[in-house]
């Protein structure tokens, strides 16, 4: 049988490249990672022109997302955001060992990159019968597990991506992660996303101490009380009357990560977007930092 290159790579010891650790400063402009710009983008670029127009906007960090259509250009993605100088520290990932997932792998050890792997999760909720709960979470981390472990063994870290459902709740993720820890599981956190978390606004500062220390990027946006249900879900950050008060709570915290700034449509220009998000992003900074 024909080795396959992850085979080879755990054969022969192949070094990775390890996305840069988090600043030392929460809003640092270290700590900004662009994401949902790759089929959210009407100018629609390819790997080139996106490494360029991050390199313009001086953003210097990447979280890649893909559709079917990108996964002939894996290898193009990543030779590109290097030439540029751009830390790919995240990538869209499967939550099943498909086809495309085992692309990915394929990718990862063919380039020597370590990103960290965003996964979502089942949306339905729990059976409320006795015991559904538990239930439910152990479903979800065994489900999971397949990807887990083939992700732990290239050094990468996997993150809970909250999207919405009975897994994008910030306490079952977490308890996924605690039923995970218990069968041995070290390599799983968190990415947290305000434009999916309209409903747990008002409990933010309840819960985001429990789940910090798990929680491996923040991904922003302009937050306005209901406005997912009034067609502002995704909205510019800094034009809400939400966002800034939770900056705040995770300023407070110490807690230190990836900092996403998205375009997330696909009828903006991706650096059209960005830099209007990166504007945004600069005027609540100025606050929190009271200038």
């Amino acid at each position: 049988m024909r080795p396959t290159l992850l085979t080879l790579v755990f054969a022969l010891g192949f070094g990775f490249a390890v996305a840069a650790p988090a600043p030392t400063d929460p809003w640092s402009r270290e700590a900004l990672t662009a994401w949902c710009i790759v089929p959210f983008d009407a100018a629609q670029r390819g790997p080139e022109a996106r490494a360029v127009m991050l390199e313009k906007l001086n953003l210097r960090r990447f979280a890649y997302d893909w559709r079917a259509e990108h996964v002939p250009t894996f290898d193009a993605e990543v030779d590109a955001m290097r030439r540029h100088g751009i830390d790919l520290v995240a990538w869209w990932f499967p939550s099943q060992l498909d086809a495309s997932a085992r692309a990915i792998l394929d990718v990862l050890v063919r380039q020597r990159i370590r990103p960290q792997l965003w996964i979502v999760g089942g949306g339905a909720p729990a059976p409320t019968n006795a015991g559904g709960q538990a239930a439910r979470v152990t479903q979800e981390a065994t489900r999971l597990r397949p990807v887990i472990d083939a992700a732990a063994k290239l050094g990468c870290t996997i993150g809970l991506y909250n999207h919405g459902g009975w897994f994008g709740e910030p306490e079952n993720q977490l308890a996924i992660i605690a039923e995970l820890k218990r069968t041995g599981v070290t390599n799983v956190g968190m990415v947290y996303n305000f434009h999916h978390g309209h409903d747990q606004m008002d409990r933010f500062a309840e819960f985001w101490p429990k789940i910090q220390a798990h929680v491996l990027a923040v991904n922003l946006n302009g937050m306005i009380a209901g406005g997912d249900k009034v067609g502002k879900k995704i909205h510019p950050l800094g034009d809400g009357d939400r966002e800034l008060g939770l900056m705040r709570i995770i300023q407070a915290s110490g807690w230190r990560g990836h900092v996403g700034l998205l375009n997330h449509r696909t009828e903006v220009d991706a650096e059209v977007g960005l830099a209007r998000n990166l504007a945004g992003f600069e005027k609540l900074v100025a606050q929190l930092r009271g200038e």
